[in-house]
């Protein structure tokens, strides 16, 4: 059987002269099923450590939840514009640069986890108890961030490598990466847990586990010859014109990612001060509601990662009606699974809290968090689509500006104005208020920018002609 490597699908040229529809069935698929996949495990993996350890450690775990955002954040600032910069210089026909990212990304990856592996580790209780750890609740959230911490660095240029694999024409080999470290997790979680009985611990070491084996994987895929883009000789240099171009786009979804950092903060917070007693409780509901929400978020998040090299690469080659072909049905694709969310979150809020916990509290608190929470929830695959719209095709500042909408500048006031007057409801209002609010401001922008966008891209695609 021939390799991907050669098989006329992998050809990252098809990005351009293939329909859309076949482009995003063959980008977007794989991502959505390598996302599905891990948010299926993120779901197992708080499962059996909501039935495995208990609620206090459901609470744990929602605690370490904007740690590992901004753990995460400063992968995506390397991974994210390594990819798309790498599908730009593919869509210019200039595969030399575009093998030179790959150097690139991974020296900046290795920088990256070294750094935030030694601060996290250094500050580790200071930084829990200021996102919202208690006496109950800082041993579970320690121990599982001690193990992840130490991780980084394979976790970092596994995510790094996987990224520009399917930036340059692998979309299928990233899906088999990303479900290789599920299989790992869902194996080795339970055994780790119920057999070994090392509690929270052993689901991190698990997650460690899995990455590990991934990025066995992608390694070998870039060590290949037989890859399209590939490491060679002179790939292993920073040059400083790419890192700045590599920050400036990633710099939209580390700031998303340090942004959703702070605002669990702000939600944490906010519930154990409304809730009294059973802030704890409230925590871990808020913690079930957000396992439930980036379920179908990572869907989203699958379909732009399939949409990226496809905007990319015709971006690049200034082909407007490619680039708009393929946002239009990125929106609507992303719609239908946001409204799907909707549904099934208010329909059946108690079976879902069920499968985390058996502590009938937080069941009650998650029951109308659920359906507060959910109440705008459609248009959120919209929003996604266009903020990482602008990411894709080298527009950082708008998708900052788009993700900073949503999560902070309108989030974090409703956040102070709401629950003082209407308690834990309040925090529920302020987070699908603020999904109303920055869908409308972030359709109002694609649709004048694109204006714009289509004039400039015909105009150099003229002159080319």
């Amino acid at each position: 059987m021939q390799s991907e490597a050669i098989q006329p699908k992998s050809n990252p040229n098809d990005l351009g002269t293939k329909t859309i529809g076949q482009l995003l069935l063959q980008y977007s698929l794989p991502a959505i099923v390598a996302s599905l996949a891990t948010s299926l495990y993120n779901i197992v993996d708080s499962i059996f450590i909501g039935r495995g350890v208990g609620a206090m450690a459901i609470t744990g775990l929602a605690i370490t939840f904007p740690l590992m955002n901004l753990v995460v954040a400063f992968c995506v600032l390397v991974a994210v514009g390594g990819a798309t910069i790498s599908s730009i210089f593919l869509g210019q026909k200039n595969t030399a640069k575009a093998s030179g990212v790959v150097g690139c990304v991974t020296i900046l990856c290795l920088i990256h986890s070294v750094f935030i592996m030694s601060l996290g580790l250094w500050f580790l209780d200071p930084i829990l108890y200021f996102f919202g750890a208690t006496d109950e609740t800082i041993s579970y959230a320690r121990e599982f961030m001690r193990i992840i911490l130490l991780g980084t660095p394979i976790s970092y240029v596994f995510l790094g490598l996987n990224n520009l694999m399917r930036a340059t024409g692998y979309p299928r080999k990233a899906m088999v990466s990303a479900l290789l470290s599920v299989a790992i997790n869902v194996v080795a979680a339970p055994i780790f847990i119920f057999v070994l009985d090392w509690g929270i611990a052993g689901a991190a070491t698990a997650t460690l586990l899995g990455q590990t084996g991934a990025f066995i994987w992608v390694l070998w895929h870039f060590i290949s010859k037989n890859s399209y883009i590939h490491f060679t000789r002179r790939c292993w240099h920073l040059s400083a014109d790419l890192v700045r171009r590599i920050y400036s786009i990633g710099l939209s979804p580390f700031l998303m990612n340090c942004c959703a950092c702070l605002v669990v903060v702000f939600i944490n917070k906010a519930l154990l001060e409304s809730a009294g007693a059973d802030g704890n409780l409230a925590v871990g509901a808020y913690g079930i509601i957000n396992r439930t929400s980036m379920f179908f978020v990572m869907i989203i998040f699958g379909i732009t990662q399939g949409m990226q090299p496809i905007l990319g690469y015709n971006f690049g080659a200034a082909n407007w009606p490619r680039v708009s072909a393929t946002l239009k049905k990125g929106i609507m694709i992303a719609t239908g699974v946001a409204c799907f969310g909707w549904a099934a979150t208010e329909i059946f809020p108690d079976v879902i809290s069920s499968m985390f916990t058996t502590d009938e509290g937080m069941i009650e608190i998650a029951r109308l968090g659920f359906r507060i929470f959910f109440l705008f929830y459609p248009l959120v695959g919209a929003q996604i689509v266009i903020q990482n719209y602008f990411q894709s095709i080298g527009k950082p500042k708008l998708s900052i500006f788009l993700s900073l909408t949503r999560q902070l500048i309108f989030l974090v006031p409703l956040l102070w104005i709401l629950p003082p007057h209407y308690g834990i409801d309040g925090v529920w209002t302020a987070m699908c208020t603020s999904d109303f609010i920055a869908f409308v401001l972030a359709l109002v922008t694609v649709l004048i920018m694109n204006r714009r966008l289509a004039r400039h891209l015909n105009s150099i695609r003229n002159n080319h002609a």
